[in-house]
Formats: C-alpha cells, structure tokens, sequence
C-alpha cells in the first residue's frame, strides 16, 4: 500500500502517514525501523504494509516508494 509521509520525530523515530483518502495512520519506532531508513521528510511517497481493520490499522513497515 501507498502512501505519503505526515509527520515523523527523529528522536523517537514515530509518525503518521496519509493514506490516499486522507486518512491518517500513525506508527510506531518497530514499524520504522523494519524499513531500514534512517530520515523521513513530511511530503515523501513511502509504502507501509499493515495490518488490522480499517478502523484499527496499525502500520507494521514504513519503507521508501520505488517504482
């Protein structure tokens, strides 16, 4: 799945993505650092895989777009 960077603390390595609806979902430092990056910047495409229903997603990998 798709989506684009919202927020991100590099001192605590948590944030949240827009998913393309515009629906909010945060993560959590496991999720982050599963993708392997070391900077997210608000606006980047990321791809986050998850888990859980709609309404209780959790994001489990936040990783860089690559087409």
């Amino acid at each position: 799945m798709q989506a684009t960077a919202y927020t991100y603390d590099a001192e605590t390595r948590t944030g949240s993505v827009l998913l393309d609806d515009g629906t909010p979902v945060s993560f959590d430092a496991p999720a982050f650092d599963a993708g392997g990056l070391r900077l997210l910047r608000p606006g980047q495409r990321v791809r986050i895989e998850t888990e859980g229903p709609k309404e209780d997603l959790r994001v489990t990998l936040v990783t860089l777009q690559t087409f």
